[in-house]
């Protein structure tokens, strides 16, 4: 399954950048994230590896995050690999004649098992799910709002 969604943000790119490329903003704008640990590579550059958490209901789902490019402040992709799910992460930045930025999010999933049903039962939830991120990091890029306000 694949898709791209796109946000304008009201601030310049290079603010934008600042603030979806540093690990302790993440918190602040996904909704049930726990933590990260960093596991390979060096850290915040391309190939490093981290795991992540979250807490999604009562249910806590790890996955492991790897950097596959970092050309910043243009571009930054990235790989999830969960329990039956896989998702490419392709982030461009561009900047807007009106000063702002448009964040471009194109993503594919791969399931497995159980997943490729629920991949196939409800793909509209996956992309409501990464556009609600998108939402709550253009919330807290302008405005400093954070999801933690609302626990």
């Amino acid at each position: 399954m694949e898709y791209t969604l796109d946000i304008e943000i009201k601030l310049p790119r290079n603010e934008v950048v600042a603030k979806f490329d540093s690990e302790e903003n993440i918190q602040h704008w996904q909704k049930g994230f726990v933590s990260m640990e960093h596991l390979s590579g060096e850290k915040g550059k391309t190939g490093a590896t981290s795991k992540l958490t979250y807490k999604m209901g009562k249910k806590e789902i790890e996955m492991i995050e790897t950097i596959t490019l970092l050309d910043l402040p243009e571009a930054m992709h990235l790989t999830f690999d969960a329990k039956n799910v896989y998702n490419i992460q392709e982030n461009y930045f561009e900047e807007l004649p009106n000063g702002n930025t448009k964040w471009i999010s194109k993503n594919e999933f791969k399931f497995a098992g159980f997943m490729k049903l629920m991949g196939f039962l409800m793909p509209g939830a996956f992309k409501k799910q990464s556009y609600s991120y998108m939402e709550d990091f253009k919330a807290f890029a302008e405005e400093g709002k954070s999801v933690l306000d609302n626990n």
